[in-house]
């Protein structure tokens, strides 16, 4: 099978999304938030022990890399910028969203933690 590769990328910056267009007229919007806790770097998986990312509820992507012919490299305005999204990884990411997001949203409260990054601050008296 044939990796697809996006035909268009389009961040949208107000609505926080990455639309990817593929070339037989399917377009889908990742949100920033999905694309930095899923990102496909040591930091997120952890070598084989994935770390739980909290806190990224409102992060943004501040820039697009485009890496040979195979993958994306993303910057995140939290200064992440180590993963690179494969063309396959992203394809996956796009047709699985709502399996991927429903994963992450159990795993965030099994360990009672936030997307909002407020909610993990600690206030010192």
């Amino acid at each position: 099978m044939t990796t697809p590769i996006p035909s268009a990328i389009n961040l949208h910056k107000r609505s926080k999304e990455l639309e990817l267009t593929y070339s037989d007229g399917q377009s889908f919007k990742l949100p920033c938030e999905l694309l930095r806790v899923l990102s496909p770097s040591a930091e997120v998986l952890g070598h084989g022990n994935p770390v739980l990312q909290t806190g990224k509820k409102h992060v943004v992507i501040t820039g697009i890399e485009a890496v040979g012919n195979y993958a994306l490299k993303l910057t995140f305005d939290d200064g992440h910028n180590s993963g690179l999204f494969s063309w396959d990884y992203l394809h996956d990411l796009c047709v699985n969203q709502e399996n991927h997001w429903e994963d992450y949203l159990r795993q965030i409260h099994a360990a009672g933690a936030s997307r909002d990054p407020e909610a993990s601050v600690v206030k010192l008296m």
